[in-house]
């Protein structure tokens, strides 16, 4: 009856698709509710089961990414028309298209699905599990990549599922996430091998694959909340370098982060005595600071994290920059004169970069959206005992990206075996352990210092040793096993 309702009403099943795809949000950060996640795509694959041809099922897989990404992703917007300056009408065209050409992932696993649709019920759910997976990790590196929202990320702990990340990283996750819900369309076997790979994952949680390195250090990640309109205003510079001084001086560490350009002027620009100023107040205690901020002149420039202090000079350059926010892809320029965005046009730093030797530590930079990108973050291991990222997510303002890109962090502190520092300018800062738990969190849009202790870790997760590989490989394998011909 449902299958002849759905046939004959079809915006009855594109409003259907669209209205799973919203409240698939609902799985991830803030909301947290990861066990809805299965459910959800559950209910994706009966539609597309359903559906009476190809065109059906793409549409109605378009409708499902269309209704996800436009309320998972809507800070898009935010940062196009609250402080990119564009007018509200061309930022909504724009960040409705964004989410549109991300749709078309989901319509694109729709189409195959219909296409090459296996008969027996396991095969469709494990091949359906391998459209979807594989969908979010093509979009993981087409166009530059945009992997935000990939389904394994609705799986950190206290997920069962979260034990597989070491193994398979946040790919392998979206696979058996997915994996699980579809499995449930073959009753009671399906549900019994739902089962075991929720009890494989909660045995695979109480695994230490990396042990502690030296005795803890003490940190402090400084949470400036400068208002992003007034960031970059000459007038408020003054007031920014004094803000950071004060607080780095109030708060001794061993190790001290600022965010991602919390000093939004050239390095070469500043005042010595303010540079001797920091350095003094972080070598006093033996410690060393780690501050974003602008390296190269107006001609050349790179988006940077700059450590002094006890230690020699580093710098950390970002190489993964974000489209139309930190670099203008060819033909596009026009669209970015519509914005007001400073400093839209970054170069990219070396491809291979050294973790940053400060506080006795090997410590692994990554710059805002960098954390986004798995295997970026594991070539700087075994050699980094801790991970760091600085962000400026002032640009969404008060949405879901903050919680989200929180989120995300977990997921590579998971990957890695390693604890990562987020000091951020107006949220989320905090402090995440190896097993992905967040052990300190600073409250956002909150002038304010997070200190805690953290440890080094060594050693080498099997993600961390061979990246997405092993999930590529066990995709190729379950996508062979479906699409097997099958005995008459």
């Amino acid at each position: 009856m449902l299958k002849t309702l759905l046939a004959r009403q079809r915006p009855a099943r594109y409003l259907i698709a669209a209205g799973l795809g919203a409240a698939g949000v609902l799985a991830y950060a803030p909301f947290d509710l990861f066990w809805l996640a299965p459910a959800l795509w559950l209910g994706l694959l009966l539609l597309l089961r359903n559906a009476t041809g190809v065109r059906q099922a793409a549409l109605s897989g378009f409708a499902f990414g269309l209704g996800f990404f436009l309320c998972g992703v809507s800070w898009v917007y935010v940062s196009l028309s609250v402080f990119g300056g564009m007018p509200w009408w061309l930022a909504g065209i724009a960040a409705f298209l964004f989410c549109t050409v991300m749709a078309l992932f989901p319509l694109l696993a729709g189409a195959a699905f219909k296409r090459w649709q296996p008969a027996a019920d396991w095969r469709q759910a494990v091949f359906f599990a391998v459209l979807i997976a594989a969908g979010d990790w093509l979009r993981s590196w087409v166009f530059t990549g945009f992997p935000w929202l990939a389904a394994g990320y609705s799986q950190t702990p206290p997920s069962p599922l979260a034990g597989f990340a070491p193994l398979l990283g946040v790919h392998g996750l979206s696979l058996l996430v997915v994996l699980v819900g579809a499995l449930l369309v073959c009753r009671w076997r399906g549900t019994l091998v739902v089962v075991a790979i929720l009890a494989a994952g909660f045995g695979l949680r109480q695994v230490e694959w990396t042990t502690p390195d030296g005795e803890p250090i003490r940190v402090a990640l400084i949470q400036g909340n400068v208002p992003q309109e007034m960031k970059f205003r000459p007038e408020a510079l003054i007031r920014t370098l004094n803000l950071y001084r004060e607080l780095i001086e109030a708060h001794p560490a061993q190790l001290t982060l600022l965010p991602e350009t919390a000093i939004p002027v050239f390095f070469e620009q500043l005042p010595p005595d303010y540079i001797a100023a920091l350095k003094t107040a972080v070598a006093r205690h033996g410690g060393d600071l780690i501050l974003g901020t602008l390296t190269g002149d107006n001609q050349r420039y790179w988006n940077s994290a700059l450590s002094i202090g006890s230690s020699p000079l580093q710098i950390y350059s970002k190489t993964h920059l974000v489209p139309f926010g930190e670099t203008i892809p060819p033909g596009f320029s026009w669209f970015m004169q519509l914005a007001t965005i400073p400093m839209s046009s970054f170069d990219r730093g070396p491809a291979q970069q050294p973790p940053l030797a400060v506080a006795g530590r090997q410590v692994a930079i990554n710059i805002c959206y960098e954390d986004a990108f798995g295997e970026e973050i594991i070539a700087a291991l075994p050699q980094a005992g801790i991970l760091a990222n600085l962000s400026n997510t002032a640009w969404f303002g008060r949405s879901l990206a903050q919680p989200q890109h929180l989120q995300i962090a977990r997921m590579r502190a998971i990957e890695t075996g390693r604890p990562m520092l987020r000091a951020t300018n107006t949220g989320m800062t905090a402090v995440i352990a190896p097993d992905g738990a967040v052990t300190a969190l600073l409250p956002p849009f909150t002038q304010a210092v997070l200190q805690a202790e953290v440890t080094a870790y060594q050693g080498l997760t099997p993600y961390a040793r061979f990246g997405n590989g092993p999930a590529l490989l066990l995709m190729v394998l379950l996508l062979g096993l479906a699409s097997r011909r099958e005995r008459v």
